[in-house]
């Protein structure tokens, strides 16, 4: 059995990956799906000065208070922010660090820094005009997502302060010595800011890379693969 911790991604929360936990705890795992402060079921305590060290701290704090240790911890696209730094502070309690299509950050690097020009242009925009100046609206969910989910996701993703995307990580150099896998989403989309990390993991010492063929966010378009792929990760640590 294995210990998963997932950080989830932007204007998303636990609730986005109710599909994979009953699949992960067949398999024998332990799954632990936490919400970041201000979105999902915590979008009351929103305000414009949570930024990414807040969702950090969130995760963090489960890793304290549950006593997690020797865990495989997943950053899901924005995620991957957030779980390069828990693992960046608590690498001793880290076995393994999974990007599922996701951002990895080097030190002083933020996500808006990891974007191009267009895209960074789109998010201060949409913060203008329609997050009040300090939230950002949700993107689109990926084209291959049913209307049954679509419905069910578009029902509760909520805008994220623009800070989390903003702030540049502080990183000391301790994430780069945990084992890393790069969890890749094949199926192609306009503006694949994601590719860079996976052609980073396949050259780079320390990481491992794995094709899905699922689009941005298998844990709700395709969480039986996800679970699978996740299921190996855990068997071959083992």
């Amino acid at each position: 059995m294995a210990t998963f911790l997932v950080a989830h991604g932007a204007w998303s929360a636990g609730w986005a990956w109710k599909k994979v936990r009953p699949l992960m705890r067949a398999r024998g795992h332990e799954i632990f799906t936490p919400t970041y402060t201000g979105v999902g079921e915590r979008s009351h305590l929103a305000h414009r000065d949570i930024d990414l060290q807040t969702h950090i701290a969130d995760i963090l704090g489960v890793l304290k208070c549950e006593d997690l240790r020797d865990v495989i911890l997943v950053g899901h696209s924005y995620g991957g922010m957030v779980a390069t730094g828990v693992a960046d502070r608590a690498a001793d309690r880290i076995s393994q660090l999974v990007y599922l299509d996701a951002f990895a950050p080097r030190d002083g690097q933020s996500l808006l820094d990891l974007q191009t020009d267009e895209a960074r242009q789109r998010v201060r925009d949409g913060t203008k005009k329609e997050g009040d100046g300090w939230r950002i609206p949700p993107n689109p969910a990926p084209p291959d997502t049913s209307a049954e989910d679509l419905a069910w996701v578009n029902a509760h993703r909520v805008p994220q302060p623009i800070k989390c995307f903003e702030q540049k990580i502080k990183l000391t150099g301790a994430v780069d010595r945990l084992p890393r896998t790069y969890i890749y989403c094949k199926i192609s989309r306009p503006g694949d800011v994601f590719r860079q990390f996976r052609d980073r993991a396949s050259t780079e010492k320390g990481w491992k890379c794995i094709d899905i063929d699922a689009s941005h966010s298998p844990n709700v378009t395709a969480p039986e693969a996800l679970a699978k792929i996740l299921d190996g990760i855990a068997s071959a640590r083992a």
